[in-house]
């Protein structure tokens, strides 16, 4: 019989034919029942794009952190990476729509402080911070840093702890809500300086900021991204910054940690989650592209502008990170009776 020319067969390249024999291996063992569908290698990046997750506005520090990564991810993976706004319930309602969005790997998330370790201990959140979330690392760690109106006649952080000690409930602070990270860290030093500074929350960064320039509120544990022209102009003194070493941008202001409080550590931070419905080796590919992004000298340079840290870590290291977040920030909201309104 004489085969048309269209119907003729065709040469298998040697590559091909072992990717072929490959498909067929996989088809059959699936078949047999001899291996899980999760055990055979996942597609990556994943075929329907990447979405980053984003729990807050659009031009706000948490996004703008997201859009360095992503541009840099972009040009790694020759795929777009779309960032996604959602926000909402202080960023929980992202962190739902990942606990319940796909689990090929083609979604991932900003993780921040707030939904992972504050916000279970003060309402349902409607997923489940330990069991539904797989960590990919950290992203980056910032502190806040201690400011108060140049006014308020308080030069440095020893005369702040001596003015609240002798004045209990004279001193304020703002905070960008009740139960950020900002309340928190005044909360924090309050339990730990034996001290009564008094919270007064407003509705994001822009009010507070506001106020604490007009010297309507004393002090303000402050990001540097919103504080440093006023810093610099005088208009505000950093007495202290909140984390465990002294912030690169301000090299001669303490840490509260050195300043007789052992200990104190209230940063922000953002971190690279997965669903943990995910498939692991999905997960450990995901971890490998972020850490090479936020490894890359020129990311480190964009994002240090905004005075972030890239403090990328293996997956094993963030969990811990995160499990400790969540035993501090839930103690300090049960001893101060803390709540999220």
């Amino acid at each position: 019989m004489v085969r048309s020319a269209h119907t003729a067969p065709k040469r298998v390249s040697g590559r091909r034919a072992r990717f072929v024999t490959g498909c067929l291996a996989a088809v059959l063992a699936l078949t047999a029942g001899l291996v899980s569908p999760a055990a055979v290698a996942q597609e990556f990046p994943p075929r329907r794009g990447i979405t980053l997750l984003v729990g807050f506005a659009a031009g706000g520090a948490a996004d703008t952190a997201a859009r360095i990564i992503a541009r840099r991810l972009a040009d790694n993976l020759g795929q777009t990476v779309s960032v996604d706004n959602r926000p909402g319930a202080g960023g929980n309602i992202a962190h739902q729509m990942t606990a319940a969005g796909p689990t090929d790997g083609s979604l991932i998330l900003l993780g921040t402080i707030g939904p992972l370790s504050i916000a279970p201990h003060l309402m349902k959140t409607g997923y489940d911070a330990a069991a539904d979330f797989a960590p990919l690392t950290m992203a980056v760690n910032f502190p806040n840093v201690l400011v108060v109106h140049a006014g308020a006649g308080i030069r440095s952080f020893t005369e702040f702890i001596d003015a609240a000690r002798r004045q209990p409930g004279r001193i304020d602070f703002a905070s960008t809500g009740p139960a950020s990270a900002s309340h928190l860290a005044g909360e924090l030093l309050n339990a730990m300086a034996g001290i009564e500074t008094v919270h007064v929350p407003y509705k994001g960064g822009a009010p507070a900021l506001v106020d604490i320039l007009a010297g309507r509120v004393t002090s303000w544990y402050a990001t540097m991204s919103t504080a440093q022209q006023h810093i610099e102009s005088g208009k505000l003194i950093a007495l202290a910054s909140t984390g465990l070493t002294r912030h690169p941008s301000l090299p001669n202001v303490p840490t509260i940690a050195e300043s007789g409080f052992p200990g104190f550590n209230a940063t922000n931070w953002y971190a690279f989650i997965a669903s943990s419905k995910v498939p692991r080796e999905v997960l450990d590919r995901w971890h490998v592209e972020l850490v090479r992004v936020l490894d890359n000298p020129e990311v480190v340079e964009a994002l240090g502008r905004h005075g972030f840290w890239p403090t990328p870590t293996s997956r094993a290291e963030l969990g811990a990170f995160i499990a400790r977040e969540y035993q501090t920030w839930g103690k300090v909201i049960r001893e101060r009776n803390i709540s999220g309104r």
